[in-house]
Parts: structure tokens; C-alpha cells; sequence
């Protein structure tokens, strides 16, 4: 005799049914649920759990930051000795939905590599910004899968934490940045959403924006936390000394964003050390995400040089190359090999890097910004004298004279003393979430 069905199915329309159907399970039952829209990890899937999609085509990135801020909220509750889990609903996308995030990915990673074509993005997201399909794409995996939760969930993005809102859910919405978009405060007047934000300013514009606006917020529900670093890579800065550099070649990670961006910064960055990599005076570990063409760029970089490619885990090597077809491998792939290793990361100030980085120990080589929010995080970095602007015209000279003028030990030295607020964000969400719970 077949058992009873007593609970709900999802839509047939929606892919890999089981896993979805199994982590709604999972969500009802942990301590900290954790939802983000980040990137698709469907080969993760097919791999671990065997069950495959009906659409083609590879895995999907919009953005490291929110799958790795989410990992590291999530590894934080399980240091803590709670039960968590973790959910991207772009995993479980209709076919048809599926198509329109493949073209959205393909126009930015283009909108990514040649840069004028950023003025033509940045006029399209005014009119279009909430209007986008990932919206009415995740809304109904993300209802299913957060159907039977009853404990507060830990939102990374906010159109998670905006849809959810809507449902009634108790939700608490990461900032993640020390900006604040219009997207966060469509649903601030709910009394079942709390904000976590990265400091006093950002609570101060959030509630500034929100009395513009016209809406009521309590201020209770706009919490400093601080940003949402993994405490594996805070670990990361133990054991590390602001002179370890004059001892041996300078180590510095350069990394690119999930759509590819500041590729042509990047290679004349390369172009102009390649000598000093060849000399022995500089090591670099060249992460290039997901992206094929980065690899690629990287080899070329290496050959041009005659600097051969060593081993992913050997750290003497002059020139590593961090490359992986899947979000989960290549975020991984940092923690096990970059943060640990490094004196230094060259990348843009987006909220994941460059948070990371710092609270690893790090200095902070900027490259151009990618929107107002990482203008904000290169004027916080800057101004703690843990960062500065990279000048890709000559930038071996640059980085000759940051040596010699000492500002490479004084910027370590002051990101081994940063503030704990860009250390215990994680954790302190973690907190609010489970204060939340209580309530």
C-alpha cells in the first residue's frame, strides 16, 4: 500500500523536484535557514545527490559575494553548534526561466569586459532594476522551498528577502554593503523583516532613506553587525606578521568578479609584473572564478613570461592559477589556497574580496570600482590606510614604491589590527538570528 502524501509537492515546472522537495525538509527543521541569489550549482547536484536537470548548459554566476557571505553565515552557525542549510532557488528555475538567466549572464559577463558598455547598464538598471526576470524566476522555487520554515530566515540578497517578506515570513535581510539600494527598503515598513548592516553610517542612510521615502521604519530593526566574513578566512590572519614579506617574494592574489569584471585592468596589471614574478620578487595566485577566457588569460600571461604554472597547493610556486567550472569549487578553492597564503589581493572593492581580504590580514590593491556601493567599500579601506587605487599604467613601478616607501608593512599592519566589526559579522548574525527566534 503506497503511503499518504501529506505534504506539499513542488510544481512540475521546477527542476530537480527531489533536491527541492528535500530542501524545503531541511529548512523546516535546522536552526538557521539561509537563502541567497547568487549562482546556480546544478553540477554540485548532479554530483553529490544524483539527480540531474531536464535543461542543458553550464552553471551560472551572478555574483561570488552573496554564495560566499551565505557559506559564511552558514559556517559560522555550525562552528556555534547549530544545524543550518543553505538554498539558491536559481538551482530550481523552470526551463523556460532557465533561458532568461543564461541571456542575462551572457549580456553581463559582455557588459563586463568592455567597459564603455557599462554607461549603457547603468542607464538600463534605473528604469529596470526590480523589473528584472531573476524576480519572477526564483519567486516560485523560493515560496516552495521556504514553505514549511518557520524559524526566522537569513536573507543574502534582497530579492530573497523581499519576496519572502511578502510571504510573512520573519526574515533578517543581510546589507551586505555599506550602501544602501533602493531594493532593500521596499518591504522595510513590515515589522516581520530585520536589517543587519555593516555599520552606524549605514544604519543612519538607512533610516535617512526610509523617512524620505515616507515610510515608517523602527530603528530597532536596523541592527550593526558588521559584514558577513567566513571565519575560516578570519582565521586566515593568525600567525601573520606585517613584515613576513621582506623575508621572501611579495604574495598577492588577483581575483575578478563572477561576471568577469576588469579583465583588461587585470592583464596590464600582469603585463607590467610579469618581470618582477620572473625575477623572484613577487608570487601571484591568479584566480579566475568560472571564467574559461580568465584561465586562458592567465596562461598567456605565464607563457609570455616563460613563468611556468605550478601546482594549485604548491606555495613556493611564482605563478598558481585558481580555475573551476562551479561556484561551490571556486569559492573553496580561496579559502583552501589564497587567504592564508597572501600579503596582498589586487581586485575590485567588491563586498566580498575586499571584506575578506582585510579580515584575512591583507592589504587591498583596488581596481576600478563596479558601482557606488564599491566606491563606498574603497573609501572605508582607504581611509584605514589598508588600500590603495592600483595605477595601471606603470604598475610595477608603483608596486616598487609601495615597497620602498613602507606603505606595504604599515597597510598589513593595519589590516592585522582592524576593527572587530570586520571581523564578527557572522557571528553576530548568527545572534540576531537566533535573539529573532525567540522573540
Amino acid at each position: 500500500m503506497q503511503p499518504i502524501l501529506t505534504h506539499a509537492l513542488p510544481s512540475p515546472e521546477l527542476e530537480l523536484p527531489r533536491t527541492l522537495h528535500d530542501d524545503r525538509h531541511q529548512l523546516e527543521v535546522v536552526d538557521v535557514p539561509i537563502v541567497t541569489t547568487s549562482a546556480s550549482f546544478r553540477s554540485d547536484i548532479k554530483r553529490n545527490f544524483g539527480e540531474s536537470t531536464r535543461s542543458k548548459g553550464d552553471d551560472i554566476v551572478f555574483s561570488r559575494a552573496h554564495f560566499s557571505m551565505a557559506v559564511g553565515v552558514l559556517e559560522q552557525a555550525v562552528e556555534g553548534g547549530l544545524s543550518s542549510w543553505l538554498v539558491d532557488p536559481i538551482n530550481y528555475i523552470s526551463i523556460k526561466d532557465w533561458g532568461k538567466l543564461v541571456m542575462m549572464v551572457k549580456v553581463g559577463r559582455l557588459v563586463a569586459r568592455f567597459h564603455f558598455l557599462k554607461h549603457v547598464k547603468d542607464f538600463v538598471d534605473e528604469i529596470a532594476r526590480g523589473k528584472m526576470p531573476l524576480t519572477s524566476a526564483i519567486t516560485r522555487p523560493l515560496v516552495y522551498v521556504t514553505g514549511a520554515t518557520t524559524k526566522p530566515v537569513v536573507s543574502l540578497h534582497y530579492e530573497t528577502g523581499n519576496i519572502l517578506a511578502r510571504e510573512g515570513k520573519q526574515v533578517l535581510q543581510v546589507v551586505t554593503d555599506p550602501y544602501v539600494r533602493s531594493q532593500y527598503l521596499f518591504e522595510a515598513e513590515r515589522e516581520n523583516i530585520t536589517y543587519a548592516v555593516f555599520d552606524k553610517e549605514t544604519k543612519k542612510d538607512f533610516l535617512a532613506q526610509a523617512k524620505e521615502l515616507g515610510k515608517q521604519v523602527d530603528p530597532a530593526r536596523i541592527v550593526v553587525t558588521g559584514p558577513p566574513v567566513d571565519p575560516r578566512i578570519v582565521r586566515a590572519r593568525e600567525g601573520k606578521a606585517a613584515v613576513s614579506h621582506k623575508s621572501r617574494p611579495l604574495r598577492l592574489v588577483v581575483t575578478t568578479g563572477g561576471l568577469g569584471q576588469n579583465k583588461e585592468e587585470i592583464f596590464q596589471v600582469l603585463d607590467s609584473i610579469g618581470p618582477l614574478v620572473k625575477e623572484g620578487k613577487v608570487q601571484v595566485l591568479l584566480y579566475g572564478s568560472t571564467l574559461s577566457d580568465f584561465k586562458n588569460m592567465y596562461r598567456e600571461v605565464a607563457r609570455k613570461f616563460d613563468i611556468p604554472v605550478g601546482a594549485t597547493d604548491d606555495l613556493q610556486a611564482a605563478l598558481r592559477i585558481l580555475y573551476y567550472p562551479g561556484i561551490v569549487d571556486a569559492n573553496q578553492s580561496l579559502i583552501s589556497y589564497a587567504f592564508d597564503w597572501a600579503d596582498g589581493f589586487i581586485t575590485k572593492p567588491s563586498g566580498d574580496m575586499a571584506y575578506d581580504a582585510a579580515a584575512a590580514g591583507c592589504l587591498l590593491l583596488l581596481l576600478e570600482p563596479w558601482g557606488e556601493w564599491e566606491e563606498s567599500i574603497g573609501k572605508i579601506f582607504t581611509k584605514l590606510n589598508i588600500a590603495c587605487k592600483v595605477q595601471t599604467d606603470d604598475f610595477s613601478q608603483q608596486l616598487e614604491g609601495l615597497l620602498q616607501s613602507g606603505w606595504v608593512e604599515t597597510s598589513i599592519a593595519n589590516a592585522l589590527n582592524i576593527d572587530r566589526l570586520f571581523l564578527n559579522g557572522a557571528k553576530k548574525i548568527v545572534d540576531l538570528q537566533q535573539k529573532i527566534a525567540i522573540q
